[in-house]
């Protein structure tokens, strides 16, 4: 008996995509997902980009810390000998109080900001737009030891007076008792309107009917807190705004490096001062050990963070529930002084610095702020300086190159990501998390090996790669949330009507353009802002932030021009960021609200 001839496949359209009907021989998994291939392409650079400058500077930072120099094995003797350095675990204790309390009080404050709905959101999400190493300069002035520069130790000092105190006898905010106590504040300060544009996004997300109920049932304060707000949402906002906070503490690098004095730093270092202080670009030995134990903090963070955040939503639809009386609606007295207060306190230290630069250097090193003349020597001083324009320029060209090629790279591997979902989808956003944490002093030393072996270290093309392999993971989950709200019948339309995946991809566009918008002002911000990425891989110029760095070695008697640079170097950003700024809370929400 012969068998029988076997059929060629047909050809058919499905979804727009041509497809083959084929039931003759072994599975594939071409059959099940006809666009693995396009998704493939989509997903190529950023994973290239990422494996070669983030996860293979990974895995070579934790092989370094179980080798010795020679290359062979030695377990965990690096571990052993960086936790027996001198400091070490008061620099662990440190961190860990960083990671764990600044996230607490900023959650704390910016929901009873975000819930009283009285403080303008722009003036809290503001200082974000800041430069750190500004912000350290800020506050640095703002806590200077002398009363007459520093309006914090001015306050200090009068408050210590009431209470019998002399004035001698105050602490120093920035000496060793108080460093980190004012590093946290200047850090809060920067910090609180993230939690503040969230909270204010889920609250209204939150039906107001579920209050109602709870009350309705005999619910105090707290029911109506625990069962009408927090389990419904805020619990997994809360989650994710205190990883994001935690995240941010680890990579407050510039706050310490400008803000602490040198006779203070070592009171002040964390982690990421430490491992600068230690290896700099190099990844060796006890130094790639106190890396890798970095690395495995900031997953167990991701980890539990994203644990927290697990959680149904909407909530079950409610049955009728009578509304409550107008008269019952009270507020708490404190919500509606609290705002007004945070208010004039967030003030204070930009007045400060802005008084500061209106005097002349001599006048802003001697006399402080508070001297009655005012005048623009400070500014004509920096504006005379060449390099301080050669520098602007190339800032300028610097953040915009990157800013463009981060949203090339990451826009279609949004789109794949939302809208094929290739196998691995899952993994690929946890990975994407896991590299959008990675602190850059953590691999510095591998970047550059890689770096080298193309022949681009320390110049611009390579400083330039690392700033896109360090914004591409974050882009990219914004971009994927923001695709992924585009209705599928508007995906479904466009496959049907003939349009290859391309065409597909443009059509979805117009409908992210306010989180590409958001992308594209957080790039910019980012990089424009950054001081730590052009330390460790330097470049061809010399970025804004590492030149306002150079001039705080002499801190007291370029007060003056200090303030006046780090308020020329904050008002591009500020001003993309007020021009842009629904946009940028439209994206900071939407990846914390979904």
């Amino acid at each position: 008996m012969t068998e029988p001839a076997r059929t060629r496949p047909a050809p058919a359209r499905l979804l727009g995509e041509t497809v083959v009907i084929d039931d003759v021989g072994p599975g594939r998994r071409s059959r099940a997902y006809p666009s693995g291939g396009f998704a493939s392409l989509l997903l190529t650079p950023i994973a290239l980009l990422l494996g070669g400058i983030l996860l293979w500077p990974v895995s070579r930072t934790v092989q370094a810390s179980l080798t010795g120099a020679d290359g062979q094995w030695v377990g965990l003797a690096n571990f052993r000998t960086a936790l027996a350095a001198e400091g070490t675990w008061e620099v662990l204790g440190r961190t860990v109080l960083w990671a764990a309390v600044v996230p607490v009080v900023v959650i704390a404050l910016g929901y009873l900001l975000a819930a009283s709905r009285r403080t303008g959101t722009l003036l809290l999400l503001a200082p974000m737009a800041l430069p750190l190493v500004a912000t350290g300069v800020m506050f640095r002035l703002f806590y200077d030891p002398d009363p007459a520069r520093g309006t914090g130790t001015a306050i200090l000092t009068a408050l210590a007076g009431l209470f019998g105190v002399p004035a001698d006898a105050a602490p120093a905010w920035l000496g060793p008792d108080m460093i980190t106590v004012a590093l946290m504040s200047a850090f809060v300060w920067a910090w609180i309107g993230l939690p503040v544009v969230v909270f204010r996004a889920a609250l209204d997300a939150l039906p107001p009917d579920l209050a109602d109920a709870v009350r309705a049932s005999g619910g105090r304060r707290l029911d109506v807190f625990r069962d009408a707000l927090w389990r419904p949402l805020l619990r997994r906002t809360a989650a994710i705004v205190f990883a994001l906070v935690a995240l941010g503490t680890a990579r407050a690098f510039d706050l310490i490096l400008v803000m602490a004095p040198g006779s203070s730093l070592d009171e002040a270092a964390n982690l990421a001062v430490r491992v600068w202080q230690t290896s700099g670009s190099v990844t060796t030995g006890p130094a790639a050990a106190l890396n890798t134990l970095w690395l495995v903090a900031l997953g167990v963070g991701v980890v539990a963070a994203a644990v927290g955040g697990r959680q149904a939503w909407p909530p079950p639809a409610l049955e009728h529930v009578p509304a409550r009386p107008a008269a019952e609606r009270t507020r708490w007295p404190v919500r509606r002084a609290l705002p007004i207060l945070i208010a004039l306190l967030w003030a204070v230290p930009v007045l400060a610095l802005v008084a500061t630069s209106l005097h002349s250097p001599r006048e802003a090193a001697t006399r402080g702020w508070t001297a009655a003349s005012l005048r623009l020597s400070s500014f004509r001083d920096i504006l005379a300086q060449d390099e301080l324009i050669r520098s602007f320029w190339y800032t300028a060209v610097l953040a915009l190159s990157v800013t463009v090629l981060v949203i090339i790279v990451a826009l279609p591997a949004g789109y794949a990501l939302a809208r094929l979902r290739p196998p691995g989808t899952s993994a690929a956003g946890a990975l994407l998390v896991a590299a959008s944490a990675v602190p850059v002093q953590v691999v510095a030393g591998p970047i550059n090996e890689v770096l080298s072996r193309v022949g681009l270290a320390g110049t611009s093309v390579g400083l330039g790669l690392v700033h896109v392999a360090l914004g591409a993971p974050f882009a990219v989950l914004v971009l994927r949330n923001a695709l992924a709200d585009v209705p599928g019948a508007r995906i479904r339309a466009a496959r049907i009507a003939g349009r290859r995946e391309w065409g597909v991809l443009w059509r979805t566009v117009p409908a992210a353009v306010p989180a590409i918008i958001a992308v594209a002002v957080l790039e910019f911000v980012q990089v424009w802002n950054d001081f730590v990425v052009g330390l460790l891989f330097g470049g061809s110029g010399t970025p804004l932030g590492l030149m306002l760095f150079g001039q705080t070695r002499q801190f007291v008697s370029n007060s003056g021009t200090l303030a006046a640079f780090a308020l020329l170097a904050s008002v591009p950003p500020l001003l993309v960021i007020v021009l842009a700024r629904r946009q940028v809370i439209a994206g900071l929400v939407s990846g914390a609200v979904r």
